[in-house]
C-alpha cells in the first residue's frame, strides 16, 4: 500500500502562550526531553510501514522553521512535500489542497494519513496496526478516523459513537453512527457508560480521490478554491523534495471550517478504528503538566524553580530564570523571556483569553517571542527605548539576509564571532570579530555568513521609527521578494 502521511501543522499560539505564539504555533513547542510535538509526529509518520514520503501543511510564515525541525529529526524518510498556506483557511481547506496535490503527485488511489501536528502517542506499535486496518478499509474508498477508547469522563474532547459490529471483511473498522460535540461531565459521564463512544483523535485516513469526491459532494465552497489554488500554485524542487506555495487569492475564497463541519458530519462514508495507543491531545498546560511526574506535594516542575510550602502546581522556565514560590497551591506559572503566566489549574483553557486581550491591542507577545526565528537564523531584541533598538543576531553557515533597505531608520553592525561579508550601498566588505560597520537610512545593504560557523553579531537601530515593517527587500533567496 502507497500511504502518504499529511501532518496538518498550524495554529494561532493561543492555548500554549506564552511559549506558543502566532508565529511560534503549538507544534514547535518542546517537550522535556527536547522533541518538538512536530518532531514526534513527524517521526511517528515516518515510522509507518512502506512511507518514503511526507507531506507537510503549514503557514508561509514558519515554512523554514517547520522544515528545519523535519531536517533535524532525521528521519530517514527519502522525500519531504510542503504544501504552504498564505492565511489560515481550518482544516477542510488544508486536507483540500493537500488531497488535490496528493493526486497530482502519486495518483488518485494514493492512501492519505492525515495527523495534526501537536498529538502525542506512547505505544506506536498500536498505532502502526491501527493505520494497517484503517488503510485497507480506505482502499476500498471508505473515510476512516481514529477513535481513542477513554480512560476518564473527558470534557475537553468531542466524542464518536460506533456500531458494535465491525464491517463486514474487517475486524477492526466500524461504521459511525454520530459526532458527539465536546459534552458536559454529566453527558461524558453517560458516553464512557454505554461503552459505544471513543474520543475523537482528529486522525484520518482516506484515499485523494475519496476525500475530493466527499468536498464536492458536501463542501464545494472548500474543494472549488482548494484546487484553483494548487492549480495556481507557485511550485519549487529539490534533490530531497517540493514545495507547493498556494495561489494567495485563491486560497482565500475557500471556506473556513473544519474537516469534521464540512465533510466528517455529513457524510455516510465515515467510519472508525476503535484504539488503545497511550494518545493525548495537548491541548492545555494542564496536559502539559501531565507528562512531568509529580513530586511528593504534587507539583510538576519544568525548568529551574525553588518551592516552600507549595501544593499541586506546575511551574516552567521556559529560559533559565530562576522562579520561586510560597504558600500557593493549583497555579499554571509559565514564564518566558517576555512574557509570564499565571492562572489557576482549573482554568487552563482560559489562557487563549489572554491572547485575545493582547491581540485586540495590538501587543508584540501575542505574535512573537523576544527571540524570532527566520530562514537565515535568529535576532533577538536585547534593549529597546525612544529611537532605539539593540538586537542580537545569528546567521546560520552560508546564509543570507535579503538585499533590503530601511527608509526610517541607520543601523550599526558588531560582529561578535564568525565572520561576515556585507554589501553596504556601493561597497563590498568583510569583517571579523571585534569589526564593525554603519547602514546609514536608504542604504541597500545585505548580511552574508560565508563561514561554516554561525555569524554572530549586535545590531544597534537608531531612527523615528523601528518596527520591523521598515523593510524594502530588493532580492531574497528565500522568496520573500513581492511580486
Amino acid at each position: 500500500m502507497n500511504i502518504i502521511p499529511v501532518i496538518i501543522c498550524g495554529g494561532a499560539g493561543t492555548r500554549l502562550w506564552p511559549v506558543s505564539r502566532e508565529a511560534f504555533p503549538k507544534p514547535l513547542l518542546k517537550l522535556a526531553d527536547g522533541q518538538s510535538l512536530l518532531q514526534k509526529t513527524f517521526l511517528r509518520a515516518s515510522h509507518v510501514v512502506n512511507v518514503s514520503e511526507v507531506v507537510i501543511v503549514t503557514n508561509r510564515e514558519t515554512y523554514f522553521l517547520t522544515k528545519d525541525e523535519c531536517v533535524d529529526a532525521k528521519s530517514g524518510v527519502n522525500q519531504l512535500g510542503f504544501i504552504l498556506e498564505p492565511s489560515a483557511r481550518n482544516t477542510a481547506a488544508a486536507i483540500g489542497v493537500a488531497a488535490e496535490v496528493v493526486r497530482q503527485q502519486h495518483g488518485a488511489d494514493a492512501i492519505m494519513l492525515v495527523m495534526p501536528a501537536d498529538q502525542l502517542v506512547e505505544d506506536e506499535a498500536a498505532f502502526g496496526a491501527a493505520v494497517e486496518h484503517a488503510a485497507r478499509a480506505a482502499q476500498e474508498g471508505r473515510i476512516v478516523t481514529f477513535g481513542i477508547r477513554p480512560t476518564k469522563p473527558e470534557t475537553g474532547y468531542g466524542y464518536i459513537e460506533f456500531e458494535s459490529a465491525p464491517l463486514a471483511g474487517s475486524e477492526a473498522v466500524h461504521k459511525v453512527v454520530q459526532f458527539v460535540e465536546k459534552p458536559q461531565l454529566s453527558v461524558a459521564q453517560e458516553l464512557i457508560a454505554d461503552g459505544r463512544h471513543l474520543w475523537n483523535a482528529g486522525m484520518f485516513c482516506f484515499t485523494a480521490e475519496t476525500m475530493l469526491a466527499e468536498l464536492e459532494k458536501h463542501a464545494p465552497t472548500v474543494l472549488e478554491p482548494a484546487i484553483a489554488a494548487v492549480t495556481d500554485a507557485k511550485r519549487s524542487t529539490s534533490k530531497d523534495g517540493y514545495t507547493v506555495e498556494l495561489d494567495a487569492a485563491q486560497f482565500s475564497r475557500a471556506e473556513d471550517i473544519s474537516i469534521d463541519y464540512a465533510v466528517m458530519e455529513r457524510s455516510d462514508n465515515v467510519n472508525v478504528v476503535p484504539c488503545e495507543m497511550g494518545w493525548s491531545d495537548i491541548g492545555s498546560w494542564l496536559s502539559i503538566s501531565e507528562l512531568t511526574a509529580p513530586d511528593a506535594r504534587g507539583n510538576r516542575i519544568h525548568g529551574e524553580a525553588e518551592l516552600y510550602e507549595v501544593d499541586n502546581c506546575f511551574i516552567r522556565s521556559e529560559d533559565g530564570r530562576m522562579i520561586g514560590a510560597v504558600g500557593v497551591q493549583d497555579l499554571i506559572v509559565v514564564d518566558t523571556a517576555d512574557a509570564l503566566l499565571i492562572a489557576s489549574r482549573d482554568r487552563a483553557q482560559d489562557v487563549k483569553q489572554i491572547v485575545a486581550k493582547l491581540k485586540k491591542v495590538n501587543h508584540d507577545a501575542f505574535r512573537l517571542h523576544r527571540t524570532v526565528h527566520r530562514p537565515w537564523g535568529t535576532y533577538t531584541v536585547l534593549e529597546e527605548g525612544d529611537r532605539f533598538k539593540m538586537k542580537r543576531i545569528v546567521v546560520k553557515p552560508n546564509a543570507q539576509l535579503s538585499l533590503q533597505m530601511h527608509h526610517h531608520r541607520s543601523e550599526h553592525w558588531i560582529v561578535v564571532s564568525g565572520c561576515a561579508d556585507i554589501v553596504n550601498g556601493e561597497q563590498i566588505i568583510s569583517l571579523q570579530p571585534n569589526e564593525s560597520t554603519y547602514i546609514p537610512a536608504g542604504h541597500k545593504h545585505r548580511l552574508i555568513n560565508p563561514g561554516v560557523m554561525d555569524l554572530v553579531l549586535i545590531e544597534v537601530q537608531c531612527g523615528e521609527y523601528l518596527g520591523e515593517d521598515d523593510i524594502v527587500r530588493f532580492e531574497d533567496v528565500y522568496g520573500r521578494v513581492p511580486a
